[in-house]
């Protein structure tokens, strides 16, 4: 992409736009259609992108938003970010997403937003929560930080729930050469509100006059310019981590289980996560091979001190609790060889805790 790269900059440069400008419009139109949902609103980063949506429904103090233990903390920051309070509940077991189940259970008096979390590139069952969001009269929120371009009965993450966060952060499957983020939505004035809040409370009619207090989150000209170019090569990427996730299922070892698809699900594979039952054991054989792996994440968001209250004790959520001390990322990338793989499964299935020979 370096020549297609070295044209966006000398674009943005000739522009003189480096916030907001003809890029960032053109790359909101472009991802909006992409994601086939009406508005796309650029902003700083995708935690920034959440927060500006549970803003824009009027979440605040006062207020409890349901969200799986078993995300990156960023989704309850957002909720503490408005002052809200999020309400940590359990995950599927085969998939580590939302339990539709364990959401309903949840709701109290003073629940108004459910966030599901499209964790690791697979979105959540949002047909069975927005069952449950719409018998409450709830908001659903869609945190797609981790599926650009990830599919569930045929609809793109961000198309389904009332808004959704995504994120630009340059590992993402979607990634600028920095931190960037965009609010997806079909309601027009959610957007005009997020757009609003985003760019200093600032009136659509006078640029001297803020009409609300906002903050400074807008996309830069030249991370649009980048995400245009990435942009048109998304589904090919995404399409090569498919391959390389269906080579890991083909060849990794028994005891090196990855997560299940549901049937109606196409998802993007951000990462390749697995569940492993001596993962001290297995990472030291990915190191001394020179592989590198992640932990995504090995401390569910109830446990976690920023988020315990009054000196109550972490809520057992088993589940979440469980797959903290089993999750282990391999190597993942649209640039991830066949060969690669091979060597990973090669490394994994020489260690005896995973089933292969010693």
């Amino acid at each position: 992409m370096r020549a297609e790269l070295d044209d966006a900059w000398h674009r943005t440069l000739g522009s003189g736009r480096f916030v907001g400008g003809p890029e960032v419009a053109a790359f909101e139109a472009e991802f909006a259609a992409y994601c086939e949902a009406a508005n796309c609103v650029g902003v700083g980063n995708g935690t920034d992108a959440l927060e500006l949506v549970l803003e824009a429904l009027g979440v605040g103090p006062g207020d409890e938003v349901v969200v799986p233990a078993a995300t990156f903390v960023a989704t309850a920051e957002a909720v503490v970010g408005v002052g809200a309070v999020p309400r940590f509940v359990d995950v599927d077991a085969d998939t580590l997403l939302l339990d539709p189940a364990a959401v309903e259970a949840a709701i109290g008096p003073r629940t108004v937003a459910v966030v599901a979390v499209h964790l690791y590139g697979q979105m959540a069952d949002l047909e069975a929560l927005a069952r449950v969001t719409d018998r409450y009269g709830l908001a659903l929120v869609e945190d797609a930080a981790q599926a650009h371009g990830a599919r569930l009965s045929g609809r793109r993450a961000g198309s389904v729930g009332v808004a959704a966060a995504f994120s630009f952060y340059p590992g993402k499957n979607l990634g600028a050469l920095g931190d960037g983020g965009a609010v997806v939505t079909g309601d027009d004035a959610l957007a005009a509100r997020v757009r609003r809040a985003a760019d200093h409370g600032r009136s659509d009619d006078d640029r001297h006059l803020h009409v609300v207090s906002g903050r400074n989150s807008r996309l830069d000209g030249l991370q649009a310019a980048v995400l245009r170019v990435k942009l048109r090569g998304l589904d090919a990427a995404n399409a090569a981590r498919v391959a390389a996730m269906a080579h890991y299922r083909a060849a990794l070892p028994p005891g090196c289980v990855p997560l299940a698809v549901r049937p109606a699900a196409d998802p993007v594979h951000h990462l390749a996560v697995v569940q492993v039952e001596d993962r001290a054991v297995t990472t030291r054989a990915l190191t001394e091979a020179g592989i590198g792996w992640g932990l995504h994440y090995p401390v569910p968001c109830q446990r976690q001190p920023a988020f315990l209250r009054d000196g109550r004790p972490p809520v057992p959520l088993p589940v979440a609790d469980a797959a903290a001390r089993r999750v282990l990322s391999l190597p993942m990338s649209p640039t991830l060889t066949a060969e690669q793989v091979e060597r990973v499964c090669a490394v994994l299935a020489s260690v005896p805790a995973l089933g292969g020979a010693a």
